[in-house]
């Protein structure tokens, strides 16, 4: 059930009867220690996929958390690493890569083009190695139109292939993502795209080896790290200006210098690359831990009023956050700071205290890193729910997600649109239960989830698939900490 699987399917992939399969759930047939790792191994084969049946889940609340609880590999680094991975001619080894459903609907396009995708036994290990010649001709549509990542397959892309044609990216329903900053910026590399039903149709001019000064329209992460891609295949000298310096792009820029790749002014708006003509290397990196994962599980300690400790926490990424908290009232303490898995990220363990928080002094928005990260935003909406008083959420990045938010309403928020951009919240909140089916978009409906958990009653979240988009076995780690959260289809 947590996979998505039939009992047919699970019978299958054993190899046994389906009856043998209701023996073996019901006890009535004895296991030893071997067919059970063989079953356990069956069960976590990514390989294996889920039936088209739709997720939901049911939360029992109202719900106490305690205990701690790891912080896992960012979802934003992964996909931008597994299209950075197309400029790689030799064999890149990604450790701790989140199984998440956006990491499996990129696996799905580079598999279909030719790229040998190959899992570790304990699926902690990733190993991704190109084809010399990629057949776009045979790409998974489908799949790549569930994910807006597939963009940045032009950075790579335009130093391999003279001619190519991408489909519109899709992702999250958060209103107009244009990707024109894209476009400008990849021109100075002779791509030329045009838009024609569905689809990016790209040509490659030739052009000098000479420097690149790129200016960004648009401080965005993806456009950054396309430009990245394309600058690290360009031999010459590339210097972007108004980069992101956000988290993802500088997993990108680690994993640059480790195929060999010169790349100065890291964590700064401006970005110096000198590229390779060709890239041919064995490289193994690791994803930086996930800054809004970090966020959302301070979330749930923080509306369920529990004690909880987040562990491997990236701080740089959360110092604003935690300090708007701490001016909310949040009473948290912080562990010295050490390195994560990549050498270069500082990590803490944040442990929340129950607090009686206060409304925000002023309106809560989003600015580019280092300032509070978009994708947090949203948290804030059911903080300042819990908090005494009214606080404005101003999301001036994207049209439709405070929309999503107002679904508060129907576990008992209050919470007013003032206009597509500002959400006005006035707490505290009496949680109730309720039906909800999920917004599309992925921040909005974990707010719902993490709220669910303190509404009196059973509340049922329904088709959760954007979910687990961004987050790894989300139900079943709060199911840990002393949530109640189970997970059923149609």
């Amino acid at each position: 059930m947590q996979r998505g699987l039939s009992p047919d399917q699970v019978a299958d992939a054993l190899g046994i009867d389906p009856s043998d399969l209701r023996a073996i759930e019901t006890g009535a047939q004895e296991l030893d220690l071997g067919r059970l790792t063989h079953i356990a191994s069956t069960l976590q084969d990514p390989t294996l996929a889920p039936s088209a049946r739709t997720m939901h889940l049911r939360i029992k609340g109202p719900t106490k958390l305690t205990g701690s609880i790891d912080v896992r590999s960012s979802k934003n680094a992964a996909v931008a690493l597994l299209c950075a991975s197309l400029l790689n001619k030799g064999r890149t080894v990604l450790e701790g890569v989140a199984r998440i459903e956006e990491v499996n609907r990129i696996l799905e396009v580079l598999e279909s083009i030719g790229v040998s995708v190959t899992w570790s036994e304990d699926k902690s290990e990733l190993e991704l190695v190109r084809p010399d010649v990629l057949d776009l001709a045979a790409m998974d549509v489908h799949a790549a139109r569930r994910t807006r990542s597939v963009i940045m397959f032009l950075g790579p892309l335009l130093h391999v292939l003279p001619e190519f044609q991408l489909p519109y990216a899709g992702g999250c329903n958060l209103g107009t993502r244009t990707v024109t900053p894209h476009l400008q910026a990849l021109q100075q590399y002779g791509l030329d795209v045009t838009a024609t039903d569905g689809w990016y149709h790209a040509s490659v001019r030739d052009t000098d080896d000479g420097v690149r000064h790129i200016t960004l329209t648009e401080r965005g992460d993806t456009v950054t790290e396309n430009v990245l891609m394309a600058a690290a295949l360009h031999p010459g000298t590339t210097v972007i200006r108004n980069a992101s310096p956000n988290y993802m792009v500088q997993d990108v820029c680690f994993f640059l210098q480790a195929l060999g790749v010169e790349v100065d002014g890291i964590g700064s708006t401006t970005l110096t690359v000198k590229g390779l003509r060709e890239i041919s290397t064995d490289v193994r990196v690791a994803p930086s831990e996930d800054p809004i994962e970090a966020m959302s599980l301070i979330t749930a300690a923080v509306v369920t009023n529990s004690e909880l400790t987040i562990r491997r926490a990236p701080i740089e990424f959360l110092e604003i956050e935690l300090a708007i908290l701490s001016d909310m009232g949040l009473k948290f303490d912080l562990t010295p700071e050490y390195a994560a898995a990549n050498g270069k990220t500082r990590l803490v363990d944040i442990t929340v205290h129950p607090s009686t928080l206060h409304a925000a002094a002023d309106k809560i928005h989003p600015m580019p890193f280092p300032g509070l990260n978009i994708d947090n935003l949203p948290f804030f909406a059911v903080i300042a729910a819990v908090a005494e008083g009214s606080t404005l959420i101003h999301d001036w990045v994207y049209e439709n997600r405070a929309i999503h938010l107002l679904e508060l309403n129907k576990l008992g928020a209050t919470t007013q649109l003032l206009d597509p951009h500002r959400l006005a919240v006035t707490g505290p909140t009496r949680w109730r239960s309720q039906e909800i089916v999920c917004p599309p978009a992925l921040r909005p409906a974990v707010c719902l989830l993490l709220a669910s958990m303190s509404a009196r009653g059973i509340t049922v979240l329904r088709d959760v698939y954007v979910i687990n988009r961004g987050y790894e076995d989300l139900a079943n780690r709060l199911n840990k900490l002393g949530a109640d959260i189970q997970t059923f289809f149609d």
